[in-house]
């Protein structure tokens, strides 16, 4: 039986016939029109703007796809690393900012890695999802995962025996966008076991191959499905072909925010570890009298979901893809994870039982519904407060955002009605 049709969206939900095509092409172009007239009137920067459609290597297997680019010079690259891991890009300066009201000098060099003109963002230069300041996982903390005498990251009901297996499904973004709530929620499921590090193999250790990953994972039965998470993936342009060719059949959930809510978000992370960064109305924009989005720092760029999706829709289908609501995990967990549970082909086990609100974090904690423990709440990380940032800087993210949630939304199916929530406002 098929699966059934999506509202807004022709052919349904993993709808594979011309139908689909026609609106994944429809949505290209669109894609490229706007980067088009956005570069036109001078937003691109370093990392210019491009469609995954115009990258190399993203054609679908078995059905190469006519690159759509714009005129851009390629950045010579080392030779290839292993395991098919690209080479690291080429050094380049980041050109000084005017006194117009943008960044100037050493302040345009926060948080990303300057690229030369034309070059894209791949795993192995790490300047696209990886801010200098942002913690990761490190090698110790995935060798303890994968030590004999680790439990991994399963339900605690759950015994250490069993087998280590490659994951059957994938949290994959996107960073501040509420994946950490998504994974310790499904890991109260007894028959889901997920290790609590993050192991960054599709992005940064690749090269590790297949055994050294299978071994990160924690033991399971059979019947249990094993997951991790790694926002990262979710912007990597390598990541759906190597998960792709790890497993065809793998399920991916993908929890999206509302970008100019999640940029701050980003933003309040790094400044809690460098307080000598500059403001984020500095960082938010190439040229502030002009009102030019800076598309490629890494806080602005994350949140243009529409480009993401676009190359994951090239090797699975919309029917392999959950995308969870940030905000719903919030105001409805309950809600968000039966959707979840749903998916994964589980019975609905974390209920609204397992959630009790936290009024002074601003976000529900996780509780055992059968002891009067008390509830577990995620680290003093997450729910940090945001700074105030000027309404002006809002208001011209909200528009610069605008046309790509709504081509999102036409991809997706779902309209997570992040326009009607500012409106609210």
């Amino acid at each position: 039986m098929s699966p059934p049709a999506q509202p807004g969206v022709p052919g349904g939900r993993g709808s594979k016939g011309p139908p689909a095509r026609k609106l994944l092409c429809m949505c290209s172009l669109s894609l490229c029109l706007t980067y088009l007239c956005y570069s036109l009137m001078g937003g691109t920067g370093p990392a210019a703007l491009r469609s995954p459609a115009a990258l190399p290597g993203s054609a679908a297997p078995g059905a190469p796809r006519s690159p759509t680019a714009f005129p851009v010079t390629a950045a010579p690259r080392s030779p290839a690393g292993p395991a098919g891991s690209p080479g690291a890009p080429a050094p380049s300066a980041a050109p000084p900012r005017a006194s117009n009201g943008s960044r100037e000098g050493a302040a345009g060099t926060w948080l990303r890695t300057p690229l030369a003109p034309g070059e894209v963002i791949t795993a192995q230069s790490g300047a696209f999802e990886r801010d200098p300041q942002e913690s990761s996982t490190t090698d110790e903390e995935l060798s303890r995962a994968g030590s004999p005498g680790s439990r991994g990251g399963g339900s605690s009901t759950t015994p250490d025996y069993g087998e280590k297996r490659l994951p059957q499904a994938l949290i994959i973004g996107v960073k501040k966008g509420g994946t950490r709530a998504l994974l310790e929620a499904i890991r109260a499921h007894p028959d889901v076991r997920a290790v609590g590090t993050e192991p960054h193999f599709f992005d940064r250790n690749y090269e590790k191959g297949l055994e050294w990953y299978r071994n990160v994972m924690p033991k399971t039965l059979e019947g249990q499905i094993t997951m991790e998470k790694t926002p990262s993936y979710f912007v990597t342009n390598e990541a759906p072909r190597r998960i792709h060719n790890m497993a065809k059949d793998t399920k991916l959930i993908v929890v999206v925010r509302n970008p100019v809510t999640r940029a701050i978000s980003d933003y309040t992370q790094t400044l809690s570890k460098k307080p000598e960064i500059p403001t984020f109305e500095v960082l938010a924009f190439k040229n502030r009298t002009l009102g030019l989005i800076d598309a490629s720092w890494s806080a602005i760029r994350i949140g243009i979901y529409a480009l993401h999706l676009e190359n994951w829709l090239q090797y699975f289908p919309l029917s392999q893809i959950l995308f969870v609501s940030g905000e719903r995990l919030i105001t409805d967990p309950a809600g968000e994870m039966a959707k979840v549970q749903d998916f994964l082909g589980l019975k609905r086990v974390v209920t609204e039982k397992h959630f009790y609100f936290n009024k002074t974090k601003g976000f529900p904690c996780l509780k055992k519904p059968e002891d009067s423990s008390a509830p577990r709440c995620l680290g003093k990380s997450k729910g940090r407060t945001h700074p105030k940032i000027d309404p002006d800087v809002i208001h011209r993210l909200r528009k610069f955002y605008k046309p790509f949630n709504v081509m999102f939304y036409q991809m997706t199916g779902q309209d997570f009605q992040w326009e009607q929530e500012e409106s609210d406002k």
